[in-house]
């Protein structure tokens, strides 16, 4: 079943999910989820990727994130998805929300981790404790991702928070 893991920024969630995918005994394939907008941006990118093991495949999800979990899965394989908060933000733009393909594209994604044969690590932000944001467009971002973290654990056999680089288990699906 698939492993949500959710924190904050800076929390430590992405490098716990590093650590399980290193000690995974199988193949593992970072979908990277985020689109570089920006040099500083870029940087921190080209960071996260020196840091990971350079045998790991990588693939660029876009917005298909569903399609590129189908086309990496396999049985004893491990898929680590950085993160949902990035993939969330691919629907939004100039034009505002592109709410009917979100929703469409969510669901398959709910779909996909439903039917996935391998592992599959899921990161993603907590954006919902700090003060409410100042403008629309920033709000609907907090309440869609709050609603994606509820589904998405809701399809996950284990749910971890980390605070501090610390992982709290949340849920933890009888073996």
């Amino acid at each position: 079943m698939p492993h949500l893991i959710t924190g904050g920024a800076r929390s430590g969630k992405s490098r716990h999910a590093e650590d399980l995918a290193r000690r995974h005994g199988g193949p593992v394939c970072y979908l990277a989820t985020a689109e570089v907008r920006d040099a500083e941006f870029a940087r921190r990118v080209a960071l996260h990727r020196a840091q990971r093991p350079a045998h790991w495949r990588v693939a660029d999800a876009g917005r298909g994130l569903a399609a590129i979990i189908a086309a990496h899965d396999a049985p004893g394989g491990l898929l680590l998805i950085d993160c949902l908060g990035m993939w969330l933000m691919r629907f939004f733009g100039e034009a505002g929300f592109d709410a009917a393909e979100y929703e469409s594209e969510r669901d398959a994604l709910l779909a996909a981790l439903d039917g996935a044969s391998g592992e599959v690590l899921l990161v993603s932000n907590e954006v919902g404790w700090g003060v409410v944001a100042g403008d629309a467009e920033t709000r609907r971002f907090v309440d869609e991702l709050g609603r994606l973290n509820q589904l998405a654990a809701s399809h996950c056999g284990r749910v971890t928070l980390v605070a501090c680089g610390l992982p709290l288990v949340l849920k933890e699906a009888a073996a």
